[in-house]
């Protein structure tokens, strides 16, 4: 037998190109650390690239004559995992047909390998032209870097950009630009899923520092800028600690999301949040602390920015020093900047940190502070210890900043925008930064609460009055408003820290009362609204506010007229500091009929419900004779209304049904008719047929086919057995359309109900991104009243489309009756409010199984 011959062996083939470049990074993504400076890991990408690129270059035989440059972050050497590379091919003159065709071939094929490619092809005349026209190409060509070709061209065209260059032109438009791109993210580094490289406070202002120093002269990085007196020492090293920050956070995104990613979206902040070390203490969520520490670095970056760029500004510029102003001592005016007439200001009288803003505040010609003073600031503001806060003196000023009779809002920003107000008051620290993932806030705690702080000052603020009319004639007769702006300060301060921040909250507001010296009287309002800043809007959107005893049980809290307005001032300032979503003329509405109703309650009217009745009687009866009705012909309808159709309707809406039913009370199809709602809030619809089984939830289904979202809804059952039903309905899109279609609904809505067609199985809509990142767990609590003849039915869980109608199938299949329904949506969570009665009632057993099937439903 012959002897096996051995295999032939096989050369190992060479990877392609496309796999090198995909593995190589995910080699050197293999190395990448939640700390340290991600500085190497990004130059090492940029390396790669260039060693795949320039091998190409030379492999396709593309002109000795021309060059090849990386521009943009890639020249930089700085390149993240999925970001576009940008290249710049240098002609020394206009390409030929063969050129053409190379170079075509040359992006061809690095497109084949997987890279994102933004290429250029210009001669240096052609550069230095775009670079006049365009300021974003004069900025790339700045930072051009050699990769391969012809050496000298690509010094000529360096040359010839920085001799065009006109260093003012530059900085002025680059300073526009950054306004610009700051206006598109509404101005504010704290959007719920910030953009890391182009948002206030992020990677993308750091590098117009640096642009605006190249172009000057003064350095190519931070270090630099400090060893030219631009910053100081102190300074760079902040901003390079930032930097390398947001460089990490960026470069987690791109590797988490396998994609350019540059925001920090919901789906990847609780994975990024776990792979920086953030754990979860019990009472936030881990992706918060990974926010807060973003928001503090963009906070930072934003204060030291704008130190940078004043100087910058002043080197640039190179004018002659303008006289100062000066105000006192310590403080003057110099090019329209609060300055400080000497930097040992702070150090030797740390209370002038204080005056600075109290200077600012009385100094409208002064648009801000100088850098000098914000550096001053940064460094002393450690100066505000213990012993500080107990300064009678320091107190004193910081009271005199809440008294201010202008520019309070504007103080109190900058106040927390410089770190001074965290400084001064540690519990206001904590919450700087920190995210409330509950679906209808859209701030942080601190900027919540300075909106509403904004909010409440609006009231008093004459320039405002238009709109809310009503808030600010009320605070116009408030004595010490001021009181409102330290309710304001901490209604919400104890966020975060588990439990009821209303009851924490009401702690550190009374340590702050009793420290700064205010009445044991202004005391107990400030205590009482940070206590109960929430309650007025739950009595409002989740009861039944037209019933005496809920008004009787919300006045008995008040105790008074004073606060009572304090609270609803509060209140309405607070809603609207939430998200522009959540508000609405609805619920502004209900906060005002509200107050009306407990501030004639306080002014000594009987809680009796005879009186009231026959009030609400009395005054519909007036507005059906101003419509020319005779008297009495209201009398054959009314007879079919028992007492609780008057109590619970207001007498607008009382004259307008009876108006709308007269003559057709037996009518066989029955009546539906629809108005524009009073405030203009939505429309009113009253459906009035003979009752029918499943008759709300039919209703229900045909407004949530339309397209409409309910408000409010009011169930009564009149003594001849018909259904008389309101409800209030609102679709945004529509909303300048409601007169148009207030006869197709009618038509449609009457013929639906006169089917009487089986109830569809309900179909809820998918949950929004948002919502599914971060669940609200659905919650159904159904309890019945003393006599267990009536319950109150409460459910909280994430909006979408069909919710409201799947419960009241699933009410309907369970044979309970829906009396009156509170709709409450606080962006994308809803809490409603049902009051049922039906045979439910008497079975504890099935309203278990109701409560089981609701929560099934809504999970």
């Amino acid at each position: 037998m012959a002897a096996e011959q051995p295999a032939a062996s096989v050369a190992p083939q060479s990877p392609s190109r496309r796999e090198t470049w995909t593995q190589g990074k995910r080699d050197l993504l293999r190395s990448r650390k939640p700390t340290g400076n991600p500085q190497p890991l990004l130059k090492a990408i940029s390396q790669l690239a260039d060693e795949l690129i320039r091998a190409l270059w030379q492999e396709l035989g593309l002109p000795r004559s021309a060059a090849l440059l990386a521009v943009g972050g890639y020249g930089r050497a700085e390149l993240f995992p999925h970001s576009d590379i940008d290249l710049l091919i240098l002609l020394p003159r206009d390409a030929d047909a063969t050129t053409g065709e190379l170079i075509e071939r040359f992006v061809g094929a690095l497109w084949d390998i997987g890279m994102e490619i933004g290429h250029s092809v210009r001669t240096i005349e052609h550069c230095v032209a775009e670079a006049r026209a365009d300021i974003t190409v004069q900025t790339a060509l700045l930072e051009a870097r050699r990769i391969a070709g012809n050496k000298a061209l690509c010094l000529r065209m360096s040359a010839a950009i920085k001799n065009d260059l006109d260093r003012v032109g530059f900085m002025r438009a680059k300073l526009l630009e950054m306004r610009q791109r700051h206006l598109k993210f509404e101005d504010t580094p704290y959007a719920l899923e910030p953009n890391v490289k182009e948002g206030p406070g992020g990677l993308r202002d750091l590098q117009v520092i640096l642009w605006i120093a190249r172009a000057a002269g003064l350095g190519h990085s931070f270090a630099d800028l400090a060893r030219s007196g631009v910053i100081t020492a102190q300074e760079a090293g902040r901003l390079q600690r930032n930097e390398r920050f947001l460089k990490r956070v960026r470069l987690a995104l791109h590797d988490t999301a396998n994609r350019r990613e540059d925001r920090l979206v919901f789906d990847l902040q609780t994975q990024l949040a776990q792979y920086f070390g953030f754990e979860t203490d019990g009472h936030r969520r881990v992706s918060e602390f990974l926010m807060q520490a973003y928001y503090w670095a963009a906070r930072a970056v934003t204060q030291l920015s704008k130190v940078a760029l004043q100087n910058l500004e002043l080197r640039v510029l190179a004018a002659p020093p303008a006289r100062p102003a000066v105000v006192s001592t310590e403080f003057c005016i110099r090019d329209g900047l609060l300055d400080l007439t000497g930097p040992e200001v702070f150090a030797r009288r740390p209370g002038a940190m204080l005056d600075a803003f109290l200077e600012l505040a009385r100094h409208p010609e002064a648009k801000d502070f100088s850098s000098s003073l914000l550096s001053s600031l940064e460094s002393s503001r450690k100066l505000i210890d213990a012993a500080f806060r107990r300064d009678p003196e320091n107190r004193a000023r910081f009271m005199a900043l809440l008294q201010l009779e202008d520019g309070v809002t504007h103080v109190f920003r900058r106040l927390n925008a410089t770190g001074v107000l965290g400084r001064y008051l540690p519990v206001f620290r904590r919450i700087v930064g920190q995210m409330q993932h509950d679906l209808f806030h859209i701030y942080t705690v601190d900027q919540h609460i300075l909106t509403v702080l904004r909010n409440v000052r609006r009231f008093a603020i004459p320039e405002h009055a238009h709109e809310y009319p009503f808030c600010s004639q009320l605070m116009a007769s408030f004595e010490r408003p001021w009181l409102l702006y330290i309710a304001a300060l901490f209604h919400d301060i104890a966020k975060g820290r588990g439990g009821d921040h209303s009851v924490l909250g009401m702690a550190d507001a009374r340590r702050f009362c009793r420290d700064h010296g205010l009445s044991r009287e202004d005391t107990r309002l400030v205590v009482f609204l940070v206590e109960h800043h929430l309650t007025m809007s739950k009595t409002a959107q989740k009861m039944d506010i037209t019933d005496p005893q809920v008004v009787g049980e919300f006045t008995r809290l008040v105790r008074d007229e004073r606060r009572l307005t304090a609270l609803y001032l509060l209140t309405v300032a607070d809603i609207r500091g939430t998200s522009p979503k959540v508000w609405n003329s609805w619920k502004g509405k209900l906060l005002e009929d509200l107050y009306r109703a407990s501030l004639r309650q306080l002014g000594g009217k009987r809680i009796d419900t005879q009186t009231e009745l026959a009030a609400r009687r009395a005054e519909a009866q007036r507005l059906l004779r101003l419509h020319t009705l005779p008297e009495g012909a209201e009398d054959s309808l009314w007879q079919r209304l028992d007492v609780a159709f008057f109590v619970r309707n207001e007498p607008a809406d009382i004259a307008w049904m009876t108006r709308m039913l007269l003559g057709k009370e037996d009518q066989p199809d029955g009546v539906v008719r629809v108005r524009v709602a009073p405030g203009g809030v939505g429309l009113q619809v009253m459906v009035y047929v003979s009752d029918q089984p499943d008759l709300f939830a039919r209703t229900c289904g045909f407004f949530n086919e339309a397209g409409f979202s309910i408000l409010d809804a009011r169930v009564h059952t009149t003594r001849t057995g018909h259904a008389l039903d309101t409800f209030v309905v609102h679709d945004e899109s529509r909303a300048e359309h409601y007169r148009d279609i207030i006869s197709l609904l009618e038509h449609d809505l009457c013929a639906r109900l006169a089917a009487r067609t089986p109830l569809a199985p309900p179909v809820l809509g998918r949950l929004s991104r948002k919502s599914r990142v971060f669940p609200i767990p659905p919650i159904v609590d159904l309890r019945p009243d003393e006599k267990g003849s009536i319950g109150t039915l409460s459910l909280t869980a994430a909006d979408r489309n069909g919710l409201l109608y799947t419960v009241t199938y699933l009410l309907s299949q369970y044979r309970a009756n829906v009396r009156m329904a509170k709709i409450a949506t606080l962006g994308e969570r809803v809490e409603d409010t049902f009051l049922i009665d039906g045979p439910i009632m008497s079975d504890p057993k099935q309203q278990i199984q109701l409560e089981k099937a609701l929560l099934e439903a809504l999970a």
